[in-house]
């Protein structure tokens, strides 16, 4: 099936699961399973580019993460900054913009500079919106969006108080959520989001996830009949 430009997805999400699994069946840390992530990230955000998908979202590090073992977090804490150090002119030469959701003044100092160098960097771009989930939680992003609503005076909330005041506000709707890794969940991730969205869920391991498993995620999500709750559009 040849992909048609006209139905692609605006907004991909990918939760990025299997670091951990890659880096066991080759008896190696976890860590050297994060490490070879960022060469999928890469390999992802330029074909995601390539393919004219406006909005990519990388659930890189959860709230919930922060539960791991101390010396994994900061492992990954250190990897996140020395990505976003030296991928960032990767990024710039592929014409990408970089944006990031969550609370992310929790984040360390030297990743949170990191972050905003690169932002800043890169704002000019006009080709695909590279978003990072950092120090994200889908249930702590509605409670910040309601919190933030009420502080700005709202008497009462309704959906669309609370989508104005998501982390994603100024996004497109979410299209598509790929899980890799096998896993049948999408572990509070965009649970607002993902409301109608299509979820794609591939047994391949992060680190082994490249341009042609998106590919097929995405002819899958142009297979699928889209109701929203309606009848179908289809014959």
């Amino acid at each position: 099936m040849a992909l048609d430009p006209a139905k692609l997805p605006r907004h991909v999400a990918v939760i990025m699961d299997g670091n951990g699994r890659w880096a066991a069946k080759r008896g190696l840390p976890r860590v050297a399973g994060h490490k070879a992530g960022v060469d999928s990230v890469r390999a992802i955000v330029r074909a995601a580019g390539e393919l004219g998908i406006e909005t990519l979202t990388l659930y890189s590090f959860s709230t919930e993460n922060w539960l791991r073992p101390a010396e994994e977090v900061g492992e990954l804490m250190k990897l996140l900054s020395w990505a976003l150090n030296k991928e960032t002119l990767e990024l710039d030469k592929n014409n990408v913009r970089l944006s990031a959701i969550g609370r992310l003044e929790a984040l360390p100092a030297v990743v949170r500079r990191e972050l905003e160098g690169a932002i800043v960097r890169l704002q000019h771009n006009t080709g695909l919106n590279l978003v990072l989930a950092l120090n994200y939680g889908g249930r702590q992003e509605i409670i910040d969006a309601a919190n933030k609503a009420l502080a700005a005076g709202a008497k009462s909330l309704d959906e669309e108080t609370i989508a104005g005041n998501l982390y994603t506000a100024d996004l497109p709707e979410l299209d598509l959520m790929i899980r890799t890794s096998g896993e049948m969940r999408i572990s509070n991730f965009l649970l607002w989001q993902a409301a109608y969205a299509e979820i794609h869920v591939t047994p391949v391991l992060w680190p082994d996830f490249r341009k042609e498993h998106l590919v097929a995620a995405l002819e899958d999500f142009q297979k699928r009949d889209r109701r929203f709750g309606g009848l179908s559009a289809k014959p």
